[in-house]
C-alpha cells in the first residue's frame, strides 16, 4: 500500500506574497467595526489567515490581527481573548467570517459605556495582500516521496497547500488530503489529514502531525 503510486505526481509549491496597504485605519473599536464591514474580503482573510505564513510557529494568545491589535494596541485585552478565539475554519466562507468578527466587535460595545481606543498605541492600518505560487520543481508519486518532502520543505509549501487552498481558494479539503485521497487511494489518510486544522497549533505542528500520519501508514503497510 505504501508504495502505491500515483498517476499524477504532486507538485510541491511554495509562495510569496505581495503586501498592500489599504489607507484605511482605526484609532477605536468603533471605527475597526465600521472599517471591518466595508473592506474587501481579501483584508479579512490578510488579518486572519496570512498571520500563519507570518508566524509559522505556534500562535500566540491572539492569533489573528484583530485580537491581536485589540489586546495589545488598545488594552482591551476582554475583546482580544473574544477575537482571539474565531476558528475561521468553523465558518463557511470569509463572508461569513466577516459577519462574526462584526458581530462579536457590535455586541461586545454596546455593553460598554465608552468606545476604547488607541491612547499610547498604534491604530490598526488595514492591509491585504496577494499570494503568488512559486514551482518548487519537486513532484511526487508515492506516500513515502510525499512524506519525506514534506518533512524538509519550506513553511510557505505547507501554508499554501493547507491555509490557502481551504481559506482563499475556498476548496472543501486542502490539497494534500485530496490528493492522498484521489491519487493513492488512501481515503482514511486522506480524512484524517482534512481534519488537522492549522488555527490552534501553526503551520509547522500541522506539518508535525501530517508526517506522523503519514509515518503510521507507512508503518502498518511495512
Amino acid at each position: 500500500m505504501s508504495e502505491r503510486a500515483a498517476r499524477t505526481p504532486f507538485p510541491f509549491l511554495g509562495c510569496w506574497e505581495l503586501q498592500e496597504m489599504l489607507g484605511r485605519r482605526a484609532y477605536d473599536e468603533r471605527e475597526l467595526l465600521e472599517h471591518l464591514e466595508e473592506v474587501p474580503l481579501d483584508s479579512i482573510y490578510f488579518h486572519t489567515h496570512s498571520v500563519f505564513l507570518r508566524e509559522r510557529g505556534l500562535p500566540g494568545p491572539y492569533p489573528n490581527d484583530f485580537a491581536t491589535w485589540a489586546a495589545i494596541q488598545v488594552r482591551d485585552r476582554v475583546l482580544g481573548e473574544k477575537l482571539g478565539i474565531i476558528d475561521p475554519q468553523d465558518l463557511s466562507d470569509l463572508e461569513s467570517l466577516r459577519t462574526e468578527v462584526v458581530s462579536l466587535i457590535d455586541d461586545h460595545l454596546s455593553q460598554l459605556g465608552a468606545v476604547p481606543r488607541v491612547i499610547f498605541g498604534e491604530p490598526f492600518y488595514f492591509m491585504q495582500s496577494r499570494v503568488l505560487e512559486v514551482p518548487t520543481g519537486v513532484k511526487v508519486r508515492t506516500l513515502r516521496e510525499f512524506r519525506d518532502v514534506l518533512s524538509t520543505v519550506d513553511s510557505s509549501v505547507v501554508y499554501l497547500h493547507v491555509v490557502e487552498a481551504r481559506g482563499r481558494k475556498g476548496r472543501r479539503r486542502h490539497d494534500f488530503a485530496t490528493w492522498v485521497d484521489e491519487q493513492l487511494g488512501l481515503p482514511e489518510l486522506a480524512a484524517a489529514m482534512a481534519r488537522l486544522n492549522p488555527f490552534p497549533f501553526g503551520v509547522e505542528e500541522v506539518r508535525r502531525r501530517l508526517v506522523a500520519l503519514c509515518d503510521a501508514v507507512l508503518t502498518a503497510g511495512a
